[in-house]
């Protein structure tokens, strides 16, 4: 039995989730500037995926947020699932700016 009111565990579980979102994507802002600035080495082409997986993770959102919502899921279940796409790509884009950055450092 849970010592939290019924349901905070569902939004406990949510602010996790948007904490490690907002901390990932610092991390991968951080990384990304240092390498428009040269600090870093970044391929040319990362400014444009940028932009296009904001839109893409926007749309997938969208989307899998009307899919919970038109199968009556509650409104926790409706934020969960409009955040993956966001935690997903932030995880991938932390690991592989990391990886990248640390290998050729090397």
């Amino acid at each position: 039995m849970s010592i939290l009111p019924l349901g905070m565990s569902e939004a406990a579980r949510i602010w996790t989730q948007i904490a490690h979102i907002a901390f990932e994507s610092q991390m991968v802002i951080g990384m990304r500037l240092a390498g428009m600035m040269g600090f870093l080495p970044q391929k040319s082409s990362e400014p444009q995926r940028m932009v296009q997986e904001k839109l893409d993770a926007a749309q997938e959102s969208g989307l899998a947020m009307f899919k919970a919502a038109s199968r009556g899921a509650s409104p926790d279940k409706v934020m969960a699932a409009g955040l993956k796409p966001y935690s997903k790509r932030t995880r991938a884009n932390a690991k592989r700016l990391t990886k990248s950055s640390t290998a050729r450092r090397r």
